[in-house]
């Protein structure tokens, strides 16, 4: 058996613990789609005083505001998990006294780190898909089914960026114990100027060339095009096309970031502390 085949084995183990872990806490999931339905009804009050007239268009569609905002919200959502998962495993086990014996387990770096984001990337993009079906049935949003392939498409091209960042954040953790607010203002000021949940045009002009380049822009601007707009693949493509190298170069920056501060870390026999 190959080592990548022996590593892959280990997988399932990290998503049924986690799934064990989360199961523990059952309200967990009430409250992650109470706080999701919160923000929908907020929004939908919101989306009220606004002119549907200063909001964009997408492939010729005009759109409620509750409809742009669904779609902002459930990206944000899953960038807050993506963000906060890596960082938050690691601190809890340097909190329990277990990460020194973990990482001395014949499991490599680069499994541990995927392993520890395994569940939440079946659990967020469900639960992603949960919340648009729901808020689509109860305020009669107008999605289209035909733009679902190359949302998820998008998605998944955007998924790796926000887990270099979550890997880049790790290694703050890992370095500083506590040092993830700067990952995390960095990636708050991406999230601000991308347009989640206000149009890009009300912007700066500086701001919205910028957006252009912006990951979180590229992605929330694609799945928009595609679930309001009913783009298809040809539309598609050329956002999936700039996604990629951004997205990988997250991941390389991340990974690499990682495997740093692990081997100062080690050199200097500090792994333990916290």
């Amino acid at each position: 058996m190959t080592a990548l085949a022996v590593e892959l084995r280990k997988l399932p183990a990290f998503v049924r613990r986690d799934f064990l872990v989360a199961w523990s806490y059952r309200m967990s999931f009430v409250s992650d789609l109470i706080n999701l339905a919160g923000q929908a009804l907020v929004f939908a009050f919101i989306g009220k005083m606004i002119d549907t007239d200063q909001l964009p268009t997408f492939q010729g569609q005009q759109v409620t505001y509750l409809e742009f905002a669904a779609i902002g919200i459930a990206l944000g959502t899953f960038i807050h998990f993506g963000l906060q998962r890596v960082s938050t495993v690691i601190r809890n086990e340097q909190l329990m006294g277990t990460l020194e014996s973990l990482l001395a387990t014949p499991t490599r770096s680069a499994t541990l780190q995927i392993g520890s984001v395994f569940f939440d990337l079946i659990y967020i993009p469900l639960q992603t898909a949960l919340f648009l079906t729901a808020i689509a049935l109860t305020f009669g949003l107008n999605l289209e089914p035909a733009g679902i392939l190359p949302a998820t498409a998008v998605l998944l091209v955007f998924i790796p960026f926000v887990w270099g960042l979550g890997v880049l954040s790790a290694a703050a953790t890992l370095t500083f114990r506590r040092g993830t607010n700067a990952v995390a203002l960095g990636a708050l000021l991406l999230a601000l100027g991308s347009g989640l949940y206000f149009p890009v045009d009300l912007l700066p002009d500086w701001v919205a060339t910028l957006a252009e380049l912006n990951p979180i822009a590229l992605a929330v601007d694609g799945m928009r095009s595609a679930l309001l707009g009913g783009a298809g693949w040809s539309e598609i493509g050329p956002i999936v096309a700039k996604l990629v190298p951004l997205s990988a170069l997250s991941l390389l920056i991340g990974l690499g970031a990682f495997r740093l501060a692990l081997r100062r870390e080690q050199r200097r026999g500090t792994l333990g502390l916290y």
